[in-house]
């Protein structure tokens, strides 16, 4: 087991006052068998007035009302977690599905509902003739197909970050060859939907004490991922950006369908047409010293 101490600050600055509209703060890190949430703490810039709720995947949302005008935005996250995911994970796969193709069962389908359909278009067919290429034969070893999927990614595809925001098309990666953790995550998502499996994006944060994973420019920083639904296991973690399954080095703050469904922050405010500056993010994971 590891503690680890989460530091995530993001700061926006502006040319002149501006009104801001609530602002949406996916941040706390997401309990589960593998992690504890020992604490946290939410510092604010202006004042605001914060109210919390579980969105539709049950990710914890906090919401930010602010009453002031202001030329800054400060919204920094503080959070202590115990890590205690297996770096060789076993999963116990149902016997009706250790083979591809299978099938989910009705309630499985159902409750899997969009997340086992691509979200991007596909007129060519290019990401499911990509994907399909893996399938060496029918049946096949289902967790050995997800594993080569994971690993062709990055074979197929350079890991580059990106400042700019947004996600390119799975097809776009494709064709450019190379992307950023984001890019990959959908990537490898989008990939596995046109075999019929359920898969969601995970946003949260990469522990990388030794530097050696890519995604990180230090010790730690935020990152993304993918669960893929498998019967008897349950989400499979895939890092496609390190090839690695699991979620050993991983800390998750949220689900969805979508990237754009787990962004960090999001919000907008109301002002000059050039008012907005800057805006800079700065996370830490580190060990706890306690």
């Amino acid at each position: 087991m590891t503690t680890l101490n989460i530091r995530h600050r993001t700061t926006y600055r502006y040319n002149g006052a501006v009104s801001l509209n609530p602002h949406h703060l996916m941040l706390r890190p997401r309990e589960s068998r593998e992690l504890r949430l020992r604490s946290m703490r939410l510092n604010i810039a202006p004042p605001a007035i914060v109210t919390w709720a579980h969105d539709v995947a049950g990710n914890v949302v906090a919401t930010a009302a602010f009453q002031t005008l202001t030329t800054s935005l400060v919204i920094e996250s503080l959070a202590e977690v115990e890590l205690d995911a297996a770096a060789w994970p076993i999963f116990s796969i149902a016997a009706s599905a250790i083979s591809y193709p299978f099938l989910y069962s009705a309630d499985e389908w159902t409750d899997l509902g969009a997340l086992a359909l691509p979200q991007h278009p596909d007129p060519a067919g290019r990401l499911g003739a990509w994907s399909r290429a893996f399938v060496r034969s029918e049946p096949t070893d289902t967790l050995a197909l997800l594993k080569d999927i994971n690993a062709g990614v990055l074979a197929w595809v350079s890991y580059q970050g990106r400042e700019d925001e947004g996600t390119q098309s799975p097809t776009r990666t494709l064709e450019r060859g190379w992307g950023s953790c984001r890019d990959m995550a959908v990537l490898f998502a989008e990939a596995v939907r046109t075999l019929g499996f359920g898969a969601r994006i995970v946003s949260g944060y990469l522990h990388n004490p030794a530097e050696a994973f890519l995604g990180s420019s230090g010790a730690g920083s935020t990152h993304a991922w993918a669960e893929v639904y498998v019967p008897g296991a349950g989400w499979i973690t895939f890092d496609p950006t390190n090839r690695s399954v699991g979620g050993a080095n991983l800390i998750p703050v949220a689900v969805g369908r979508d990237i754009r469904q787990v962004m960090p922050v999001s919000g907008g405010f109301v002002g000059m047409t050039d008012a907005f500056n800057a805006m800079s993010v700065e996370v830490s994971v580190r060990p706890s010293a306690a």
